[in-house]
């Protein structure tokens, strides 16, 4: 059986993978120059069960209105771009209310956890390196209230084996030293000791090795232009480099995806919400934090890598756009200085901080589009938004499973594209 991949960031790479392993003769495509060029690049880096909840919490809707047209806003909705969300952004906010909010964040926190346990296993298999750290994720809350509704969300996804330990501005403190010159700031703190962190990127490119070792043939600079349909199947994949035909094709091209459905017919409310990074090469380990940390009033995180600190943050509702907004990068700047001062007085203010942006693949609900499609043989692993890799590794797994044949560890019935 040959399947044919779309995508080979984090989730096209993890597809392909677990269908070689089923084995499945494999081909990935891919416009870029090597794997992993576009979102999964520079994200956040962080493996997070812990952040199952989708970004459309009850209330959100008149936290976007008071955000709109502000550039320092931690999701930014521009008025020029209210008319070209406008159906999406009704069924987004429809999913916010608390019911549907629940629901989704739950069939999150399965797949993540899944994820996640898969994840340690490719890792052990394959002796894969990628400046991992099992340390867990801190978050620090600066609002008592927003901390108070943060430990019940805690609590709720505890009762789904997510762990957690509540943490006063003290304890915080204690965990995460670097925070001591901040901490009388802070309202206290949430720790996950079974989250996980690592450079995103190195992970894919040691992961595509090992796939190509095993058969996996990768196209790069190829560009797909169109899918073409014939007899209730998937007839061809139109590239830049000519067609290409397949038994079976899944689908992984992140935001891209949406556009290239709809040339078939197919509507995929996925739509893409760009999120920027800096990374920051840092003088004295020991004023670096020891495993990421969030700062829920900042709405940033910072992430170690080695000898640097990825800081990323921010979501922006602006099409598929891959400009890197200068505002954005200084607020990122500011943010850190205010979160780390100690730290980031040590770093050169001459330093190439790689500023970067990505387009999350966000669905109206939160919830990744995994599976089957009208067509018999088109296959959907997309729409993960800011959970692309805590959600990779099982996501591949599960729909390469269903693509040849087996039946998945995780059920895939409440991740179709036929639930909208």
């Amino acid at each position: 059986m040959h399947v044919l991949v779309i995508g080979s960031g984090l989730i096209g790479t993890a597809t392909a993978w677990y269908l070689r392993q089923e084995g499945a003769d494999v081909t990935v495509v891919d416009r870029a120059c090597g794997p992993a060029r576009e979102t999964s690049f520079a994200n956040a880096g962080m493996l997070t069960p812990s952040m199952a909840d989708p970004w459309n919490a009850p209330g959100v809707v008149w936290k976007l209105l008071g955000w709109v047209g502000r550039e320092d806003a931690p999701m930014l909705l521009r008025p020029r771009d209210i008319p070209r969300l406008a159906g999406w952004g009704t069924r987004f906010l429809w999913n916010s209310r608390a019911a549907s909010f629940e629901r989704n964040m739950l069939r999150n926190v399965a797949l993540a956890s899944f994820s996640l346990d898969s994840l340690r296993e490719l890792r052990a298999e394959l002796g894969l390196s990628y400046c991992e750290r099992t340390r867990g994720v801190l978050k620090v809350f600066r609002d008592p209230a927003n901390l108070a509704t943060a430990v019940a969300v805690a609590q709720q996804l505890g009762e789904h084996g997510v762990v957690h330990r509540a943490l006063d501005r003290e304890g915080v403190a204690d965990v995460e030293p670097s925070l001591a010159p901040v901490a009388e700031k802070l309202a206290g703190g949430i720790l996950h000791p079974d989250d996980e962190s690592g450079d995103a990127h190195r992970f894919v490119c040691a992961l595509a090795e090992a796939a190509r070792a095993a058969g996996v043939r990768f196209e790069f600079d190829t560009a797909v232009t169109g899918l073409r349909a014939k007899g209730g199947r998937l007839a061809a994949v139109e590239t830049t480099a000519g067609e290409l035909s397949a038994d079976a094709c899944v689908l992984a091209a992140g935001s891209y995806s949406a556009p290239l459905l709809a040339g078939l017919g197919l509507r995929l409310p996925v739509r893409p919400v760009k999120g920027y990074s800096i990374t920051v090469p840092f003088g004295d380990e020991n004023l670096a934090p020891r495993r990421p940390v969030t700062d829920d009033h900042l709405h940033i995180a910072v992430t170690p890598f080695g000898d640097r600190l990825r800081v990323a943050g921010t979501a922006e509702f602006t099409g598929l756009d891959h400009s890197v907004g200068e505002p954005r990068i200084r607020n990122l700047k500011e943010m850190f200085e205010a979160m780390f001062p100690r730290c980031a007085a040590t770093v050169d203010p001459g330093t190439d901080l790689s500023p970067w942006s990505g387009l999350r693949p966000m669905s109206v609900d939160g919830v990744p589009v995994l599976g089957a499609t009208p067509l018999s043989n088109l296959f959907l692993n997309t729409g993960h938004g800011h959970l692309g890799w805590t959600m990779a590794a099982g996501s591949g797994r599960a729909v390469a499973r269903l693509v040849c044949g087996g039946e998945p560890e995780l059920p895939l019935q409440p991740y179709r594209l036929d639930r909208f």
